[in-house]
């Protein structure tokens, strides 16, 4: 198998292939770091790359293989993660300059269990500061480009952009993303990859995101089966995510067996209010039509009733994004990129949000502001190169974070109250 082979072999059969002694951990890990040496001043796809730990672990991860030790469901597979999520003794950026030196002294409990599971972490992959937007250009180390525009000027989309312009090139058959307001599936559309927020909370996050009630944590891979593989891994309960919920009995991975034949399947071509492209209107209709052309399903189209709740989504997600900065002092703040004054169509800044009112800022106006873009280092890919073609704040929540959950679980535990009084009324 050539080392371009290697890097495009779906992580379920990498996973059987080292378990057979076919392909070595390290020649796994080896034939990706040297594609990321080739490709990722092009793509901008990873920020931090931890070669020589991830050398050493594929080691001790061969060595595991000829002892005949019980091995992982992830052992020997290479992965990345989101520069968003924490990884002990692996710098964190955020992609702010307010965190571009900070080192966690813990990992996620994600991180904790690809570790766990025998993964070996390849590095950070990019993502915009704080993981406010839909593309991934930051401060610190400039945009991610998709794999898939040789010119360089499509973005890879965001926030997970990097891990979606990783997984698509080649660069690692799995990644963990993070999505809020579309940050996993945004890039797994660009790039042509499998994306997937999952059901709320089923995947622990931790530390506690800014904007918890649609913060997740998810798969990002080639293939559906790599995806539910790695959510078998991620799944699950955990005491440091207040919300997470508790233990699923299903295995993903062998949920992907067996047939769809008479599954209903809904799909909807505009959510009943969102204005649709023409082309990409016809390009997913015929996508969905496929569930029942070619896998006998009963396709329906439906839209789920309500309007374009896009005004409260925006004060959801930016108001979360502004309780990363309100604690800072005012000359930290100055500290912000030029994008990040940017904020929504109405060119609403996160300023606006911490000096005033968080409504009137996000219904309001205000005067746009000009992004500047910082380049990759190379203009166009190395020569010969095979790409694909069709083929937080700290180290604990802040004090803002830290009154918000009070005063959430305030309300919870006043709800559960008068829940219990309501139930001994009835009882009587």
């Amino acid at each position: 198998m050539s080392s371009v082979d290697l890097c495009f072999t779906p992580a379920t059969e990498l996973a059987v292939l080292i378990r057979h002694k076919a392909v070595s951990p390290v020649e796994l890990t080896d034939a990706i770091l040297a594609r990321i040496e080739q490709l990722n001043g092009w793509l901008g796809a990873y920020c931090t790359v931890t070669a020589e730990q991830a050398r050493a672990d594929a080691r001790a991860a061969e060595d595991a293989v000829m002892r005949e030790d019980i091995l992982g469901p992830l052992h020997g597979i290479p992965i990345s993660v989101k520069d968003l999520t924490y990884t002990k003794g692996v710098r964190t950026t955020r992609g702010s300059r307010l965190w571009a030196d900070y080192v966690p002294d813990e990992d996620a409990p994600v991180v904790e269990r690809i570790k766990a599971a025998g993964a070996i972490i390849l590095g950070k992959t990019n993502t915009p500061e704080v993981g406010w937007k839909g593309d991934s250009d930051n401060p610190l180390f400039g945009p991610t480009y998709t794999p898939w525009d040789p010119t360089r000027t499509l973005t890879a989309g965001g926030s997970s952009g990097g891990a979606g312009a990783a997984v698509a090139a080649g660069l690692g058959p799995l990644a963990l993303g993070t999505d809020g307001a579309g940050s996993i599936r945004i890039p797994a559309s660009f790039c042509g990859i499998v994306g997937l927020k999952q059901q709320l909370w089923r995947v622990p996050t931790y530390p506690a995101s800014t904007v918890e009630t649609v913060a997740h944590t998810g798969p990002m891979a080639r293939t559906v089966r790599d995806a539910a593989l790695l959510l078998n891994v991620i799944a699950g309960p955990d005491e440091r995510d207040r919300l997470s919920l508790p233990a699923a009995d299903t295995d993903w991975l062998a949920a992907c067996e067996g047939d769809l034949v008479g599954l209903r399947v809904a799909w909807s071509p505009n959510l009943g209010y969102a204005a649709v492209d023409p082309e990409v209107a016809a390009i997913v209709a015929r996508a969905a039509q496929r569930f029942a052309d070619d896998l006998g399903c009963i396709l329906e189209e439906a839209n789920p009733g309500f309007a374009d709740p896009g005004r409260a989504g925006r004060i959801i997600f930016y108001g979360g994004v502004a309780a990363n900065f309100v604690d800072l002092p005012p000359e930290q703040r100055a500290r912000y990129t030029a994008a990040m004054a940017k904020l929504d169509a109405n060119q609403n800044s996160i300023p606006d949000i911490l000096e005033g009112d968080l409504f009137s800022a996000l219904t309001g106006s205000a005067n746009p502001t000009s992004a500047t873009q910082t380049p990759s280092t190379s203009a166009a890919p190395p020569a010969g190169t095979a790409i694909p073609t069709v083929k937080i704040v700290g180290d604990r929540p802040s004090p803002g974070m830290m009154r918000m959950m009070v005063i959430g679980l305030v309300i919870l535990v006043v709800v559960a109250i008068i829940a219990y009084l309501i139930g001994n009324t009835l009882g009587r």
